[in-house]
Order: structure tokens, then sequence, then C-alpha cells
């Protein structure tokens, strides 16, 4: 039996684990999974070269729970060690950052991955564990299997013992302030949380299974039931494979596997395949999103060789992409990562656009091969592609070949072919191209009937970015403009060069104007009088461009917009000269009833945008009745 100390001089080593790990305490189990999954894949790996001879068959790892022992025993049939190797890699190697570890953290509280930065794997196992055995034994021919203890301490024992299997065994003598790691829903919990996709099988317990009644089976007979081993993993995740080797069936196989409660089919996947500059693959996923834009995040799961890491891919995922679901596996990423590390590292910089790019080339090939199908997935998608457009320029510059431009009429246009469509109709006298947009089809409908009447193509753009999203699209062209259809009255949507003639002097103008504005709040609305067609209503209340998109764009977060005091609600009253009802307004006698006659004509056009409530309403109704007897 050798006796010896870790190499560590800091006799607080220990406490110091437990202290500053213990809010990542269960990711001992990952860590001690991870070591035997690399035990086995070296096993692989040295047969495949020949330098084990003979069948090394179909290894595994066993986690196994003894609750009245109070022992979690971690069991591979890897490589395993000599009584040199155990010296080295457990007594010396692990340790390499001990001295920094503890000058580093013996006065703060961090919880930034420090396992894996000082090579502590293995030492996880003291933040639940009182004591830990090992028992190993090499592949190599002749090596004595030998076990090593350590309650703790930096002491530590190491001697030769009897054990005939190649491999190692860690036996954990759980902590009584850990006893929840001996209950068997937790183990599982932990598992599947962070070892459902391993490379090599795990088993956990075991389980019955029902064999297939033989087809020559007499009537009557019963299923044989048989115990077997309970692997907890698929060993082979589709993001694993070729994407030659795998069917739509097989993406949406997977996509079930990783979210069991989710019903809805994915609309389609996108397979990341790349080894230089560095080394990435995964399966992302497009799954069916409302107009809020508030989906869940945290549904793409970051794995390192098929160890889960987390779900939190800031940093690595540009932000609107997050929006998915799928996996992203990297090696290049370290099992311990913090947002810091993630923001400098110039791989995960490179990783998050290679994913920016190959989302948009799957989007210009998906758009290509069947745009049908893509239009009728447009409204599933949109958000995340115009939040794309917003968020990131380079994918912003190929978005001009998917990105569309649906019109009320459900009619699709990408941004060239709706400057070809509108240009002869929808240029102002001033050279503009003026697109003109519905945020809501029923709320904005009489203004959208009197654009189609004049024969003006207008989008519908509902998103909650909307406001953001046209300014980005303003800045990038020059003479565009975006005008919401109820932003002013139809004749000056679209200024031309002819004007409409006012059937009321500019005498009785100055008259009309005080008479309307004192029979409605001032503050709120501006009254405008315009020479329109005498069949537009009289009276139409518009909502000025601008103030209506910086509130819009305040509302929704816009960058540099917040801490400026709220935009104010402020609508243009606008009087149609030419309707009759304005020239009877002006013609009568009685103060009284023309006063009644306004307020009518402005409740009906409030009611018209949705803008007449509770006591108003009430009013009105009593007056409409009023002007009916």
């Amino acid at each position: 039996m050798t006796k010896g100390s870790i190499n560590v001089t800091a006799e607080n080593i220990f406490p110091i684990i437990k202290k500053f790990l213990y809010s990542d305490h269960e990711i001992f189990l990952r860590e001690l999974i991870s070591n035997a999954t690399d035990a086995t894949l070296k096993l692989k790996h040295l047969s495949t070269l020949g330098e084990i001879k003979g069948d090394i068959g179909n290894p595994i790892i066993e986690v196994i729970v003894d609750k009245e022992k109070k022992e979690i025993r971690i069991i591979d049939q890897g490589v395993g060690m000599t009584s040199e190797e155990v010296e080295k890699y457990i007594n010396q190697v692990a340790f390499s950052g001990a001295e920094e570890f503890v000058e580093k953290y013996k006065d703060k509280v961090e919880d930034t991955g420090i396992i894996g930065h000082f090579g502590l794997g293995f030492y996880s196992s003291f933040m639940v564990a009182s004591s830990v055995e090992i028992f190993t034994k090499s592949y190599q021919k002749g090596s004595k299997a030998v076990r090593w203890e350590c309650d703790g301490s930096p002491e530590y024992t190491l001697e030769e013992t009897k054990r005939t299997e190649r491999g190692t065994e860690i036996v954990l003598h759980i902590d009584d302030d850990s006893l929840e790691f001996l209950e068997e829903r937790k183990i599982t919990e932990l598992l599947n949380k962070y070892n459902k996709f391993m490379p090599i099988p795990i088993k956990f317990g075991t389980r019955e299974e029902t064999l297939p009644l033989a087809e020559d089976a007499p009537e009557g007979a019963k299923p044989e039931t048989i115990t077997v081993a309970n692997i907890v993993n698929n060993p082979n995740p589709a993001w694993t494979k070729l994407p030659a080797d795998l069917k739509d069936e097989d993406y949406n196989s997977f996509y079930r596997e990783l979210y069991p409660m989710q019903f809805e089919e994915p609309l389609f996947h996108i397979h990341l395949n790349v080894d230089y500059p560095f080394n990435l693959t995964g399966i992302l996923y497009f799954p069916k999103l409302n107009k809020n834009l508030d989906p869940t995040k945290d549904k793409i799961q970051l794995y390192q060789n098929q160890v889960f890491v987390t779900d939190n891919v800031e940093g690595i995922v540009p932000d609107f992409l997050q929006m998915l679901r799928g996996v992203i596996d990297s090696p290049d990423i370290p099992l311990n990562v913090s947002r810091s590390y993630l923001q400098a590292d110039g791989a995960v910089k490179k990783i998050a656009s290679y994913i920016t790019k190959k989302v948009a080339d799957k989007l210009i090939s998906l758009f290509k091969n069947d745009r049908k199908a893509f239009e009728e997935k447009w409204d599933d998608i949109k958000i995340i592609i115009e939040y794309g457009m917003l968020s990131e320029d380079k994918f912003f510059e190929k978005s001009d070949k998917f990105a569309l431009y649906p019109t009320v009429d459900k009619t699709y246009f990408t941004f060239s072919e709706l400057e070809e469509k509108i240009k002869p109709t929808q240029t102002d006298k001033d050279g503009n191209l003026i697109v003109l947009y519905a945020s809501n089809e029923k709320a904005q409908h009489s203004y959208i009937e009197a654009a189609k009447e004049k024969g003006y193509e207008v989008l519908l753009l509902d998103s909650p970015i909307v406001s953001h999203f046209i300014q980005k699209l303003e800045g990038s062209k020059e003479n565009l403009q975006f005008v919401r259809v109820d932003s002013d009255h139809i004749e000056n949507l679209i200024k031309k060069d002819e004007t409409s003639i006012s059937k009321l002097s500019d005498e009785e103008k100055e008259t009309l104007k005080p008479l309307i504005e004192e029979a409605i709040p001032k503050q709120t609305y501006t009254v405008q009088l315009e020479a329109m067609d005498s069949n537009a209503n009289p009276f139409i209340i518009t909502q000025p461009e601008f103030m209506r998109r910086m509130k819009e764009m305040q509302a929704s977060g816009g960058g540099g917009m917040m801490g400026m005091g709220n935009f104010p609600d402020m609508y243009n009253l606008v009087v149609n000269t030419n309707n009759e009802l304005v020239g009877k307004i002006l013609a009568t006698k009685t103060k009284k009833k023309q006063e009644a006659l306004i307020k009518q004509a402005f409740d009906l056009a409030k009611l018209s945008q949705n803008l007449l409530h509770g006591e108003e309403l009430t009013k009105f109704i009593k007056r409409s009745f009023e002007l009916i007897k």
C-alpha cells in the first residue's frame, strides 16, 4: 500500500471546492460519466489502430445507486489505469491548477465553470461525497488492478486490489448533506439532462420488455417478458449522422425525442456540419411561432462531444435564432462556459456567423425549390426573419432573395417584385416610392378599401417589430417611404401634382375651423381642412406616421428611445370641405344643432377607428336616437 499527499500545498482545497461549486453540485455525475466516456472511446480508438488485440466487446457505462450503503458507483469498461497513471492523472495532473484556483476563489463566490477551467472534473465528486474510491485495471497486458481512496483531505491511499475486468469503477460514499442523489428519480433526471446523447450506452438499472409472439404461436399464448438493461441514452443521435443518411421522418422523430411535450411538427430543419475553421455539428428546427415576440428561448441545447453543456446559447447562436429549437455540438466550446468567455472568444464569434449564413442559405434554397410551400409557411416564420433582418446586417443582405412582403389580398412579393409592381402608381410627385401598409386589417378596413379603390397595393405588416423593421428598410434604399394607410386621408398618402378644388371659400374655412376646434379635445386632435372627393367621409381621423411610429418603437423597446418620456396619443381630424355634411354644418344657424352635428360626425370618425368608449359611447348612442327623432 502507498500513502501520499495530493500535489497541492493548500490543505483547504476540498472545502473550497465544496463551497464554491455548491450551486452546481449536480454536475459531478456529468463529469464522471464524461471521464468514463473518454476512457471507453480511447479503448475503441486503440482497438481500431490495432494496439489492442482481440475483441473488446460492446463496452457500456453503468451507474448503480445503493441507497442502504449510501453509495453511487460509476463503472466503465474503458482503458483503465495502471498504478503510475493513477499517480499521474489523479494525484498530479488534476491539481496542476489547484494553487491558482485557491488563490483566485478564496475570497469570492462566482459560478463561472471553474471545474473545467482548472481541470478538477474528477474532484467534483467531493461536492457530494465524503470519500471516494477508485478501482481500476489497465487494458495493458500484465498490469495489476489498483485501488485509490481519499476522504476529502489531501491524503490518499493507493494499493493493489483484486479485479479482473478491464476498466474503472468509481465509488462515491455520499455525504449526509447530499442524500438527494441516492434517489433513483434524481439520478434519472440528471442522466436525461446531461447524458441523454452520450456516445457510449449508459445503463441505469433494468426494465421489463415484452417479446412479440411468434407467428405460429397457439391461440391464448402469453408473450414472454424478459429483464433487459435499461439504457438511458441514445448514443447515435441524428446530428452525428450524415444528412444523406437521414429522411424527413428521421429529423421529425429526433425533434420529438428532444421535445416530447411538443405536439406540433417543426416547419423545417437545418443540418449543420462543418470541420473548418472550427468543428460544429447540429440540427436546428424552425418551430411554428405566433405573432407575439415573446416565444420561449432556451430551447437550443449546446453539447460538447455529445455531453450536454447548457440550454443558454446566448453568444453562440445569434439572438434572432434563439427562437429556433434543436442541438449544437462543438468540441471547440469548453464544458464549462461563462458569458464573458463566450463574448471574448474568436471561435465562438465565427460559429455565430456560420450559423447565420447557414440559416440564410437554407431559406434561399427553400424559397427557390418550392415558393408556394415557402409562402404557406411565411406567417409562421416571418417574425424570426424580420428580427434577423433588423439585427444582423449580413442576414439582411441575403434576405433580398427570400424575404416576402404579403399584401392584404394574400399576394406575396419579394421586395424587388414589389418595387416593379407599384412604381408606376405609387411614386409621389417628389420621386419617392410610397409603400402603403396596414397593421390590422379589421381596424383599418375602410382605409385599406379607399387605397384599393385608387389601385394601390397595401401590404399587411403586422408583427410587433414592424416600426423598427420598416425604419431599417427605409434606411437601406433611397427615396423609399413606408406609410400606414390610416396615417392620412387617401389623397395625401401619395401626393400627386393634381389637387382637388375646395367648395368652401377661404373665408368659410376660416369660420369653420374654430367651430370644430371648439367642439373636440384639441390637446389630442389637430383639425386639418382638406378638399377631397365629395363622396369621401366628412370627418376622417388619421394618426401621423412619425409620431405613431416613434410611439410603437418606444413600446417595443426601441434602441435609444427609452427615457425620452412617453409619446402622447396624437391624431389628425381631417375635415373634407367638399362633403355635403360639412357644408350643412357651416350653414346651420343654431349653435346647439351645429355642435351636435360636429360631435356626431366626430364620434362616427372615432367609432370607425375604435376610439369611442365608455361615457363617450353612451352619449353618442343617446345623441344618435335624438337625431333620428
